[in-house]
């Protein structure tokens, strides 16, 4: 989209913004999820319990069209679970259990195994079976591991930062490529690519994934990719324009001063596919109306910190979760670095116009971000509840993502940085929040997206020994493990410096965002990682060290 660079262009411009967001529903017609395709069928699975993950069934591919198992299964229905197990064997095929098995024997140094590892969690593009969950995928990309068998949003940009540094620049161009692809087919980037993650997205990183293939001049790749920024841009702000102050519409927010903010919120109101019956057994020990809590659960989850108490009215009760009801402090500063981003895009391109009205938009969302979710007394960030005009005053480690994208000053990076060195840094890293609830992103669990977005930041607010001690204490702790185990795995418990445990599953291996974060750590911070396997192999990375991250603001 390009955008007058006459007298109102401005104006113009955001208008444009807004009308593209307004018509965001005309692009490829999502197609139905399991729950929708398979009805009865997909109750009776799920309820039955024949495979302990819900996300099983859910990802089954049919041997049959989805009509004519559904006509069998009308005709024989299954009398009891040991005959509907037998129906389904006999009507898709179901995912196997992923090998969690660590190699016998010797282990090469942890850096040169995570280079060693991507060729393994790298997947082809791929066209999905008629009446699977599967989206089809037109590029070559890397999956979590575990579980996840599919491609996730934003865990693709912190398992890209280890792909870059390993040489593999043509493999981080064909997953940005297919990130712009999804803009285009959809409107936006989903969860994942599956039909059921279609109703929401993730935390809007793809203009970090841009800034990594121009890692000297960022601005060159925004420019590059400019209408899927703008378009994804449009995505999260729609239902802006009219939108009354104190009233939210889909992800925006109208302030009470009139700023705009924006929060997590998902387009379904039902029990999520991949986790129905843990939703509906949460549901039935609830009394708040079903639906409302479905979406607060699946906007949670498209915050991907599923679940914190973060979201949790009372602090500890999943039952409690307002999710939309939250103006996210990370979500903001994302936004703000996309804005940012988009605007350097316009300059290089030499659209004034454009560059003018993203660096307002920039400008006021940093404004907003201070005025709302700054704490002066608790030298932190908060996040913000909307419909009670206060800030949560629930710690976490989202207070950093201001200074990752540089909204905070020095000033405030230097309270943040005593903040945290008092409540949130453990022995083995930073903590996800101060609370331990037995859920995965809460206290004593740490997770490696946190762990690089606190150090850039600090790193980059001059506040570099603090920086520094957070990726020695991670590395210590993934190196440990890795000694013991011979594997990386998605979560660790920073007190014990084992594994982590709490969530809705159980602790995955690979694990795509610990390998990419471990990797740039240890090639950053290299005699951190004397005990903990080493840096890199010089011989395994083309590119050159780069301490920052592109496309993060400093």
């Amino acid at each position: 989209m390009r955008v007058s660079r006459r007298g109102g262009g401005v104006r113009t411009a955001w208008l444009a913004i807004c009308l593209l967001a307004s018509i965001g529903l005309a692009h490829a017609e999502a197609p139905p999820t399991p729950s929708t395709l398979w009805k009865d069928l997909f109750v009776r699975v799920e309820n039955a319990r024949l495979y302990p993950d819900s996300k099983t069934f859910a990802d089954a591919i049919p041997k049959q069209t989805p009509g004519s198992i559904l006509a069998d299964f009308d005709r024989e229905r299954p009398a009891d679970d040991k005959a509907l197990a037998d129906f389904v064997a006999a009507h898709f095929d179901i995912p196997g259990t992923p090998d969690t098995t660590a190699p016998a024997g010797p282990t090469l140094p942890l850096r040169r195994h995570i280079s060693a590892l991507w060729p393994q969690l790298v997947r082809p593009a791929q066209e999905s079976s008629p009446g699977s969950s599967a989206l089809d995928v037109d590029f070559r990309h890397i999956v979590p591991g575990g579980r996840f068998r599919e491609l996730y949003y934003w865990d693709s940009y912190f398992s890209l930062l280890g792909v870059v540094r390993d040489g593999h620049a043509d493999l981080a161009k064909d997953m940005v490529d297919g990130f712009a692809g999804l803009i285009a087919r959809y409107g936006h980037i989903p969860n994942g690519t599956r039909t059921y993650y279609l109703s929401r997205s993730q935390p809007p990183v793809f203009y970090l994934m841009v800034g990594l293939l121009s890692p000297r001049d960022p601005a060159v790749a925004y420019a590059r990719y400019l209408p899927a920024l703008q378009a994804e841009y449009a995505w999260w702000m729609r239902g802006a324009e009219g939108l009354r102050r104190g009233h939210a519409a889909r992800h925006v927010v109208r302030m009470q001063d009139g700023a705009l903010l924006n929060r997590y919120w998902d387009a379904d109101d039902h029990p999520r596919d991949e986790s129905y019956v843990e939703d509906v057994a949460l549901a039935a020990h609830s009394s708040r109306p079903p639906k409302i809590l479905y979406r607060e659960l699946r906007s949670a989850a498209e915050s991907g910190w599923d679940f914190s108490s973060r979201w949790f009215a009372d602090g500890h009760d999943l039952t409690t979760i307002e999710t939309t009801a939250i103006v996210p402090v990370d979500l903001n500063s994302l936004l703000y670095g996309m804005e940012r981003a988009i605007a350097d895009g316009c300059r290089h391109r030499r659209e004034q116009a454009c560059a003018h009205l993203y660096t307002q938009r920039a400008a006021q969302r940093r404004a907003a971000i201070q005025t709302w979710m700054w704490n002066t007394g608790d030298h932190c960030f908060y996040d913000y509840q909307w419909r009670k005009h206060e800030p949560t005053q629930r710690l976490s480690a989202a207070t950093l993502f201001p200074l990752f994208v540089g909204v905070a000053d020095t000033r405030q990076a230097a309270a943040v940085a005593g903040t945290v060195r008092r409540s949130l840094l453990m022995p083995g890293g930073l903590a996800t929040t101060t609370v331990a609830t037995g859920q995965q992103w809460d206290r004593p669990n740490g997770w490696a997206p946190l762990q690089w977005i606190a150090v850039v930041g600090l790193r980059a607010r001059q506040q570099p020994d603090l920086a520094r001690d957070i990726a020695c204490r991670w590395l210590a702790t993934v190196g440990r493990n890795y000694e013991r185990e011979h594997k990386l795995v998605e979560k660790y418990n920073l007190e014990s410096g084992a594994p982590a445990g709490g969530g809705e599953y159980p602790l995955q291996d690979g694990f795509g965002w610990t390998n990419g974060v471990t990797a740039a750590l240890l090639d950053d911070y290299p005699h951190c990682g004397s005990s903990a396997g080493g840096a890199r192999p010089p011989a395994s990375r083309t590119g050159d060290a780069n301490s920052s991250t592109p496309g993060a603001p400093t």
